[in-house]
């Protein structure tokens, strides 16, 4: 029998391809559904979360302008690496919701099969959601949908991963770049994930992972002149009115939460692309 202690993980965050800490040096404890102690994370501040905005409005450009193959091959990239740490996934949702080993398995595999899912849509939303436009005179008229720009993401709190995926992949498909509010009480899917981002092909700072308190962050993400647009599918109950002012004064695109939890195993759909899409109308003259 073994006396040897297990090495202990410590958390941090995830920003600009980097693994942080939190600025302020918080931290918080992490348990499990029976309230046993898991792991302490790394509580992010105002500061963390203006520097991620910078990470992000830096990774724009070059996202953005990738051709919608290349995002798909990156997006197809992450589920590869997923399913290499499948295990470590299954081992962490299973401790943080409180599942069975095969309904956290099953939610695992939904997970990875959800980033497939959007790798799949990269290269086809240009002609799903944009076309010709009948114009009465010597013109030739094109709308092409275009990233609407920084988009902030407040995580779904019960569901660590998939929920996690499911809002966070259509975001990265359409071309923009996301800082995420990861779930407060179930973070570490979300860390080992940024893991994962790291270690596949997505540039640093597309992706921005914080973990702590939607509460807290969630404002100041709202209010930022610099975020384009904001998920609030996670935000705390009765706070999605007052981020949604917030919001309003820069003018943001806004995703109001759900009524309810969402069946995060259910078909997306296109849902979640349309809303983070710009439409670009382009005249040209006939004969040119």
């Amino acid at each position: 029998m073994s006396d040897r202690l297990a090495v202990r993980k410590t958390y941090k965050l995830y920003v600009n391809g980097a693994f942080p800490r939190s600025e302020s040096g918080r931290t918080y404890e992490v348990t499990d559904t029976r309230g046993h102690f898991l792991a302490n994370a790394a509580r992010a501040s105002r500061k963390d979360a203006r520097d991620a905005v910078v990470a992000a409005r830096a990774a724009f450009g070059k996202w953005s302008g990738a051709t919608a193959y290349n995002r798909g091959q990156v997006l197809y990239r992450v589920a590869e690496v997923m399913e290499g740490r499948h295990v470590q996934f299954c081992d962490e949702v299973a401790a943080g919701e409180g599942l069975s080993s095969s309904r956290a398995r099953a939610a695992v595999d939904a997970a990875i099969d959800r980033w497939v899912w959007y790798a799949g849509w990269t290269d086809k939303l240009a002609a799903v959601l944009g076309g010709a436009n009948p114009i009465a005179g010597p013109y030739f008229g094109f709308s092409t949908p275009e990233p609407t720009g920084v988009v902030a993401v407040l995580a779904p709190q019960r569901s660590s991963l998939l929920g996690l995926v499911s809002v966070l992949a259509p975001v990265l498909a359409c071309g923009n770049t996301a800082v995420v509010v990861t779930s407060g009480a179930r973070p570490l899917p979300a860390v080992t994930l940024g893991e994962v981002l790291a270690t596949s092909d997505v540039p640093g700072g597309v992706v921005n992972l914080l973990t702590g308190d939607a509460a807290e962050l969630g404002p100041w993400l709202a209010e930022h002149d610099d975020v384009d647009a904001i998920d609030l599918t996670g935000a705390p109950a009765g706070r999605a009115m007052e981020l949604e002012r917030l919001a309003a004064g820069s003018i943001k695109r806004v995703v109001r939460p759900p009524s309810e939890e969402p069946d995060w195993t259910a078909d997306p759909g296109t849902s979640r692309l349309t809303p983070f899409l710009e439409t670009k109308s382009v005249w040209h003259p006939i004969g040119l």
